[in-house]
């Protein structure tokens, strides 16, 4: 046995590829075939078949009898649906957060955003993933109600595959950066209002660059069928 077989397991598998789809390596609807990642990994198929089974239970891959499993694809409408919720259950959340909020909250939220701007100045895409997703997680954390948070988080899972076609967009991961530094300052106030708003603003363009490529590929499908 390897010794990539001792260490790695199914959860470090499960994280690589949930980076990657959310990073646009894995693209919707590609196939995840359970060999070719046992290679890729070295370890054994039960590994790879239990990483898979993680990110189906998240809602980023689907699994099909006879099938296998592949990085899964949102059409418009569930796209649209997906944010409605996740606009009604974030601004909910904003809605809980105190303002102005304490200062722990403030210091953590500033301490994750310096890490954030720094990896988008070295280019690293995946530790600007990882921390966009601490941010979230801590800001609406604040709420204080982790019914609420769990459905958030969830469809943040979800949405992965959604946000890859923003996710190294340069003007988009600026507007993101500057929007993290608005919400921190906005709550270190009582302008509610605004900064309810904002979070649902901050959401969209992930949104909207997922429907314009989809529509940019069903176009190109008509235009050249097979």
């Amino acid at each position: 046995m390897s010794k990539n077989e001792n260490t790695i397991g199914a959860a470090d598998i499960a994280a690589t590829l949930e980076e990657e789809i959310a990073l646009g390596h894995l693209a919707p609807r590609e196939r995840l075939v359970e060999e070719e990642l046992a290679e890729r990994f070295h370890v054994k198929r039960h590994v790879i078949r239990q990483a898979l089974l993680d990110l189906d239970a998240m809602g980023i891959v689907v699994r099909q009898p006879n099938r296998g499993a592949a990085v899964k694809d949102f059409s418009a409408s569930e796209v649209e649906n997906l944010y409605l919720v996740r606009t009604l259950v974030e601004t909910c959340a904003g809605k809980l957060i105190p303002m102005p909020a304490p200062p722990r909250l403030i210091e953590a939220l500033l301490q994750i955003h310096e890490r954030h701007c720094a990896a988008a100045n070295r280019g690293d895409l995946r530790q600007v993933f990882r921390e966009n997703l601490i941010f979230h997680k801590t800001l609406f954390a604040a709420c204080g109600n982790t019914a609420l948070t769990e459905v958030i988080e969830q469809l943040h899972f979800k949405t992965h595959a959604i946000r890859s076609y923003s996710v190294g967009d340069p003007q988009i991961l600026a507007s993101v950066r500057a929007q993290h530094e608005r919400m921190i300052a906005l709550l270190q106030t009582t302008q509610r209002d605004e900064f309810v708003a904002l979070l649902d603003q901050h959401i969209q363009p992930a949104k909207n660059a997922y429907l314009q490529q989809s529509r940019h590929q069903a176009s190109r499908t008509t235009t050249n069928p097979r």
